[in-house]
């Protein structure tokens, strides 16, 4: 082949990747393994060895209305897609020769001050009971059994009260409150007033809902957004906010280098760069993209404020690529509303695969302490998609 043809395949490369079918599940032969197993019913939970399994057993587990609710998407659902496909874009340069040995004790990390045993979390999600009868309260055991971070939605299936009420009696587990926050003075200040007096944190405001979200995935099952009005989000009403409550209030929904800027201006203590898991607006982007922006514009920006992320992390190689670009932690959500499926036990196991993975995945990468991973661990120039 000579050059100019080379050149030529390569400047279509990209567009042929992106046409490529859409795998939801990877093919890693847990259909000629376990594709026996009868509907309504889960494999047994130590076969299932990586986040994306929880999601094929939840599927042929839950009901469709459900499964629907967890994995819909906005529109035609290509933000939801880029999620999952925008990490497989970036090639690694592992490092060799390098002392890797102590790489597990590296993994813990603070967020807002607080310490957890590892550097990601369990995101905001409603509606826990579709996939088991104990609902939330699964979460806040595996999360203080494992010590990680876990963020009730406001649309749980049980209340505040009953979540909180799951937490161990000595008060010793950290959990925040996600909320979503109208003109409604009354109401939020009950929200605060509820989630101070129940030993929250933090609030998690999201602002990246402020109109109904376009799921016609979801809509075709009765299952849409339960967030539908529009909503007021301004600085403005930020400040107000933070009169209203002693605790900190982080803004989740971040997708712009500048809102970046001017929430570090308007003193917020922490940002989630975050599409809503691709269910509001299709065609925003991941929040590995919004990271690199972050990241070309100026990488102080993220030792300014304390920036986490979430969006299709699904293996220990995701965390780390959003980690060397100085993201602080990593949220997930769907993949523990699918091991929620089998209870506590299985969200217990979702952490430990994961916890796994990112250990292992960082020695192979030649990283011997996860507090010093940096950019220069990833090409993340020259691949058709950035420059």
């Amino acid at each position: 082949m000579r050059l100019s043809e080379g050149l030529a395949f390569l400047s279509v490369l990209p567009a042929a990747l992106a046409a490529r079918p859409f795998l939801n599940e990877p093919d890693t032969a847990i259909e000629e393994v376990l594709g026996d197993t009868p509907e309504g019913t889960l494999p047994d939970l130590e076969s299932m060895l990586g986040l994306p399994d929880f999601e094929w057993a939840a599927k042929r587990y839950l009901n469709a209305s459900s499964y629907t609710y967890y994995r819909n998407g906005a529109a035609g659902e290509w933000s939801y897609r880029n999620n999952l496909e925008v990490y497989g874009r970036f090639r690694f340069r592992p490092r060799v020769m390098v002392d890797i040995t102590q790489i597990e004790k590296t993994l813990p990390t603070t967020i807002l001050g607080h310490n957890f045993s590892a550097p990601f979390y369990i995101s905001p999600c409603a509606s826990a009971g579709l996939a088991h009868p104990d609902a939330e309260a699964n979460f806040v055991k595996a999360a203080y059994e494992e010590n990680i971070l876990y963020i009730p939605a406001l649309l749980a299936t049980l209340s505040m009260d009953e979540i909180a009420a799951a937490k161990p009696e000595d008060g010793s587990q950290v959990l925040f409150q996600q909320a979503y926050l109208n003109s409604n003075d009354t109401a939020t200040q009950q929200v605060f007033d509820d989630a101070e007096r129940l030993g929250a944190k933090a609030i998690v405001w999201t602002i990246d809902s402020p109109a109904d979200g376009n799921r016609h995935r979801a809509n075709r099952y009765g299952v849409g957004s339960s967030d539908s009005d529009y909503t007021l989000s301004t600085w403005e009403f930020y400040a107000k906010l933070q009169n209203m409550t002693t605790l900190p209030i982080v803004l989740k929904g971040i997708q712009h280098v500048e809102d970046v800027k001017l929430a570090i201006k308007h003193g917020v203590p922490a940002i989630i760069l975050s599409n809503h898991g691709g269910r509001q607006l299709d065609s925003s982007p991941s929040s590995l993209e919004v990271a690199l922006e972050v990241y070309q514009e100026d990488p102080d920006l993220f030792n300014q404020i304390e920036i986490y992320a979430d969006g299709g992390i699904r293996y220990g190689a995701d965390v780390l690529k959003l980690l060397s670009l100085g993201v602080k932690a990593v949220g997930l959500g769907r993949s523990f509303m699918y091991a929620n499926a089998y209870g506590a036990e299985g969200v217990r196991h979702a952490i430990q695969l994961l916890k796994h993975e990112i250990a292992i995945d960082a020695a192979n990468l030649g990283v011997p302490d996860l507090k010093k991973i940096d950019a220069s661990y990833v090409k993340w120039a020259n691949n058709g998609w950035f420059t």
